[in-house]
């Protein structure tokens, strides 16, 4: 019953493709956009500290996502597996850096968009044995390449300025005259452009999967033997794969290290985190825009309001409050993937068919 269809007829293709072809969508994502432009911005999360809230929970959420959004387009729609998203979002971040301090008049949108290409670069030199190899095969190649980036950010002293903390560090830069990255900058600014920046970045994403180049990428996920037969070529729908989803891997990178942490070593792009990543997409849904969105959320903000809740509410030690926010994530993403294999995305397409029937049992 919230979702009526009936009476909502589609007289051209274009409305039968659109992205949200029912009316009641419109409004979900119109509410949305309000929560996220207006309310959030100005009152924050109720219950929660407004710094916190933004710099804890929003920001970082809205990195994630396009974080998770890049290895879904590789692993989910492309069926390309990769555990090298931790050091694919060094390359972003690393490159970032490199940008705005060899050239400290760039705009940060320029530097942004150019760190994002410079990964895309990267992901695809180490997306080529993809093209020979597939499956744990690609899982080693893609491992090895997240273990010799760490070392190079380590190792070679320029990508960080010969710093002696080994660290990249975002300077005060203005664009348009506003503060937008350093100690300097507003919450409320990083806030709006990194919701910007995964706006675009989602439309993007939403139009070029359903597009040309997005059916090549299932049909290779799905058998590339007939994929081939029937005139898709592996080698770039392979490897187009690789770029789109390492480009926006990279944008992900720079923005979590100079609109979030502020600063950043090379543990930051560990293994630890690819595999936080791949976590990302599997609880959220392979082959799903929404399923990276819900992903992100769920494995991100679920242990921060653990932690918080019982710091605040129940005066638990704060190391006790991390152990079990673990513990009790997995046994979550456990009880989830028991229930529905395809994520929480899935979940979600099965509450709104039943919606469509609420409260009739038929």
């Amino acid at each position: 019953m919230f979702y009526k269809e009936t009476g909502q007829f589609k007289s051209r293709y274009k409305d039968e493709l659109a992205a949200f072809p029912l009316f009641e969508d419109k409004i979900g994502i119109g509410i949305l956009c309000v929560l996220t432009f207006l309310v959030i911005p100005m009152f924050g999360l109720p219950g929660l500290n407004y710094e916190f809230a933004m710099g804890a929970i929003m920001i970082p959420c809205m990195v994630f996502i396009i974080m998770t959004l890049g290895l879904n387009i590789l692993l989910g729609f492309a069926g390309q597996i990769s555990l090298g998203t931790g050091a694919f979002s060094g390359v972003g971040a690393y490159a970032f850096y490199k940008f705005i301090t060899i050239f400290p008049d760039i705009n940060i949108i320029i530097a942004l968009v150019l760190s994002g290409l410079v990964s895309a670069v990267v992901g695809v030199i180490f997306g080529l044995p993809s093209l020979k190899i597939k499956g744990f095969y690609l899982i080693v190649a893609t491992l090895a390449a997240q273990f010799f980036l760490t070392w190079a950010f380590i190792r070679v002293a320029w990508l960080y300025n010969y710093n002696a903390s080994g660290a990249i560090e975002g300077p005060n830069k203005e664009m348009f005259g506003i503060i937008m990255i350093g100690p300097q900058s507003a919450g409320m600014t990083r806030y709006y452009f990194v919701l910007v920046t995964l706006i675009v970045l989602t439309w993007l994403a939403s139009n070029v999967i359903r597009g040309r180049i997005g059916r090549s990428w299932m049909m290779i996920r799905d058998m590339d033997i007939a994929a081939e037969l029937i005139g898709i070529r592996p080698l770039v729908a392979k490897l187009s794969a690789f770029a789109f989803s390492s480009f926006y891997i990279g944008i992900a990178g720079a923005l979590m290290v100079f609109f979030w942490l502020g600063a950043a070593e090379a543990e930051s792009f560990d293994i630890n985190h690819s595999f936080l990543y791949l976590f990302m997409v599997i609880i959220g849904g392979l082959g799903s825009i929404t399923g990276s969105y819900m992903g992100a959320i769920f494995v991100w903000v679920v242990p921060v309001l653990i932690k918080e809740i019982g710091k605040s509410v129940f005066g638990f030690d704060a190391f006790v409050m991390e152990n079990f926010s673990t513990i009790l994530l997995g046994a979550m993403i456990i009880i989830i993937l028991i229930l529905e294999p395809h994520g929480l995305a899935r979940l979600w397409q099965i509450t709104k068919q039943k919606l469509r029937l609420w409260p009739f049992p038929y």
